[in-house]
């Protein structure tokens, strides 16, 4: 199924604010809707249905981590029951056109927490190399910091 990046609404917002993961994938839960005005970025299939959201730049870079020139933090979610059923490299790949389309960046940059096996998986299959750890003791999370050519 294809995917989409389009301009977040006020709508999509109030429905990611509503997701909530099972297990220890809650703590992606949100605690208010998204800001289109913030530069996050709605995901819809092919049928105009918001299957996720992405998120460039600041939006996109963990706490503690550092901007760096040339390089674009790239940041997503997908709607919860749409996870784990094999849609997370096609739907990235689109969030990454998208991301290359409206950047100069020489080098796309996701972060994930250690434990999400899943996405660093999916992150290694799409050409990311894992190049550096990054520990928050405010937060007691240690990220995989992962990057990729554009």
């Amino acid at each position: 199924m294809p995917y989409y990046v389009r301009p977040l609404t006020a709508d999509h917002g109030q429905q990611i604010a509503l997701w909530r993961y099972p297990g220890p994938w809650a703590i992606y839960d949100l605690s208010g809707p998204l800001d289109p005005a913030e530069g996050y970025w709605a995901v819809v299939d092919d049928e105009d249905a918001l299957v996720g959201f992405a998120c460039f730049g600041v939006e996109a870079r963990v706490p503690g981590l550092d901007e760096r020139s040339g390089v674009l933090d790239v940041g997503v979610g997908m709607r919860p029951e749409l996870t784990g059923h094999g849609r997370g490299r096609e739907f990235s790949e689109a969030v990454l056109a998208h991301g290359r389309d409206h950047t100069s960046a020489r080098r796309l940059r996701a972060v994930v927490q250690d434990w999400n096996a899943r996405s660093i998986r999916l992150l290694d299959g799409l050409g990311f190399a894992r190049v550096d750890t990054l520990d928050v003791p405010t937060q007691g999370k240690t990220y995989v910091v992962m990057e990729r050519a554009v």
